[in-house]
């Protein structure tokens, strides 16, 4: 999928530690295998489509953290400022309260809290993947074949709308009871396309309601990443100050 690139954010930043955690990130993210699925583990050749991303139209709120888990390392000068401009479009506001039930469609403006989780942004999710999946959160891409997040594990099928007792919920409930070893405090980011997706959304639901108490979902999605990725190789350019 081709990045939309933010004419707002430069490609040549000075360096920050939160940007070099994120360059350290990307050899991993090159490994990670980018396959869909019709059932957790089952691969599938037909991609979903998605719609291009709108542009922001309100203002930002103010920032909101995710307590006691992986607080964002201090930024110096234009990379800091760079990277909370793409933050604060993780955050536009569409108006959309929150919703506690499963939605049917799967695309349109997303509300900028979740029913029982936290809302986590790029500056905060960098940090927490340089731990690693033992001691750091479990990644959840909620999408079809495409670039993935560092480590993260396919869950598409958790998008779709439906109840808590269905089916998926069920075989969700079996595939997360395994990879979380039944650790229902173990941290889970789940995240989609970028803040007019609400396949992640759908997912990060079913998890609450499994009992599931840090259910984390990265409203920005892969397009803020692939943002910051830019951002990360203006840092390592002949342009950009290494």
């Amino acid at each position: 999928m081709p990045s939309h690139r933010n004419p707002c954010i430069p490609r040549a930043v000075v360096s920050s530690p939160a940007l070099r955690t994120f360059a350290a990130l990307l050899a991993l993210a090159a490994s990670t295998a980018a396959l869909a699925q019709q059932d957790f583990g089952a691969p599938t050749t037909q991609p979903p489509q998605y719609p291009q991303p709108s542009a922001p139209q309100s203002p930002p709120p103010a920032a909101t953290g995710v307590p006691g888990y992986g607080n964002a390392p201090p930024a110096a000068g234009a990379s800091a400022s760079a990277l909370q401009m793409l933050v604060q479009q993780e955050q536009q506001d569409f108006g959309v309260p929150p919703q506690q039930t499963l939605q049917p469609q799967m695309h349109g403006p997303t509300p900028t809290s979740i029913p029982g989780g936290q809302v986590i942004t790029t500056d905060r999710l960098i940090p927490m993947l340089a731990q690693g999946p033992q001691h750091g959160p479990l990644v959840f891409h909620v999408l079809g074949p495409g670039d993935m997040l560092p480590g993260a594990q396919m869950a598409t099928p958790a998008s779709q709308a439906g109840t808590f007792d269905d089916q998926t919920q069920r075989e969700f409930g079996q595939y997360l009871q395994q990879v979380t070893q039944g650790n229902k405090a173990k941290p889970l980011v789940f995240y989609c396309l970028n803040t007019q997706c609400w396949m992640s959304y759908n997912a990060a639901l079913r998890a609450i309601n499994m009992g599931f108490s840090q259910v984390m979902w990265y409203r920005g999605g892969i397009e803020a990443w692939q943002q910051a990725q830019q951002m990360a190789a203006g840092m390592q350019s002949p342009n950009g100050v290494r």
